[in-house]
This record gives structure tokens, C-alpha cells and sequence, in this order.
């Protein structure tokens, strides 16, 4: 049975990813920063036969991202999403930039997708179908920007598309090396 590990999963896109792969036959590993409140990801785990793990990970927390790595030891997963993010404050403007907050969408957009990659890399190159895969945005474009707003969410974007393309890069390259496989949907 293929697996997947879904970051973010407790609302939203990350939920109905979760729903959707549970529904095709995948086990999935639900990751949420809180899952404690995760009502709605609590329930479909309960009605899932254990084919739904629902899993404690904040993707800005390094030690909460290895314990989860370590909790899942030696489990391939065939797909490992990227689906947690943040938007930020919205009407910011030059001369009114909030930068705590930009760097905390940086922090969950950007560097938590890499902090994820690197902890399960292992698990998903053990895999049959060893992706990788990041939910970006259109507002990442750089030249697709005509209206300028949400600096923070699009720099964000911007900047995990050139992140998982260097990730990507470097395990090619590494694989070559060692002769070892690869994820290969960075």
C-alpha cells in the first residue's frame, strides 16, 4: 500500500489531501502542529482503520520535525507533501513592514518544507515512488508580479520554488556519487 506524510493537514488543502489519499487506499501520516484540536483530522483517523496516523510536527521546530522522523523510523513513504504554510499580515507597504512576521512566513513557507525534506529523505528514498512535493503558489512568480502586495507570502513562495529545485539538484548529484535512488519529485 503506498503511504504519504502530509504537513498541515489538520485544515484546509492539507485535510483534504488527507482525506482524498485516504480514500484511495494510501496509509497516511496526518501531520499537525496541534493535534490535539485537530477535531475534524481526529475523526477521520477514528473511521480509518489505522490506514490514518496523525502525527505532532511544527515544521519551524527542528526537534518537533526529528521526533516525528524517529517516530516513523524505517517506514517508507512514497510521498512526502509539503502542504503547511502561511499567508502573513495582509496590507503591509513600504514604510509599514511588519519584519517578525515575514520571518515566520519565511520560517513555515521556506525553510520548514527543507526542514521536513531533510528529516524524511531517508524514508522516502525506501519508497517505490520516492516523490517530494511542495505546494507552491502562482504568487511566487517573479514575473507574473504586476500588482505587487503580500511581499511576504510571495517572496516566500519565491523562494521554497528555489529551495526544493536545489534540493533536488543536490540529491541528483549526491545519488550519482553514492550510487544510492533519489526523490524524484523535488
Amino acid at each position: 500500500m503506498p503511504s504519504t506524510l502530509i504537513t498541515g493537514a489538520n485544515r484546509g488543502l492539507g485535510l483534504e489531501f488527507a482525506r482524498q489519499y485516504l480514500a484511495d487506499g494510501w496509509q497516511v501520516y496526518a501531520a499537525s502542529r496541534k493535534p490535539q484540536s485537530a477535531s475534524e483530522l481526529r475523526r477521520l483517523a477514528g473511521a480509518s482503520d489505522e490506514k490514518l496516523q496523525i502525527l505532532a510536527l511544527d515544521v519551524t521546530e527542528a526537534v518537533s520535525v526529528q521526533a516525528a522522523a524517529a517516530e516513523l523510523d524505517g517506514q517508507a513513504i512514497d510521498l512526502l507533501l509539503n502542504n503547511a504554510g502561511v499567508g502573513g499580515p495582509r496590507g503591509q507597504t513600504v514604510g509599514n513592514i511588519d519584519y517578525e512576521a515575514w520571518a515566520k512566513v519565511l520560517d513555515v513557507n521556506t525553510m520548514g518544507p527543507l526542514r521536513v525534506s531533510e528529516a524524511f529523505v531517508d524514508h522516502v528514498a525506501r519508497s517505490e515512488r520516492k516523490l517530494i512535493v511542495t505546494l507552491t503558489s502562482g504568487m511566487g512568480s517573479i514575473a507574473d508580479n504586476t500588482s505587487g502586495g503580500s511581499i511576504a507570502y510571495r517572496r516566500s513562495k519565491a523562494a521554497v520554488n528555489m529551495v526544493m529545485r536545489s534540493l533536488r539538484s543536490i540529491l541528483v548529484h549526491s545519488a550519482s556519487l553514492a550510487s544510492s535512488s533519489i526523490p524524484a519529485g523535488c
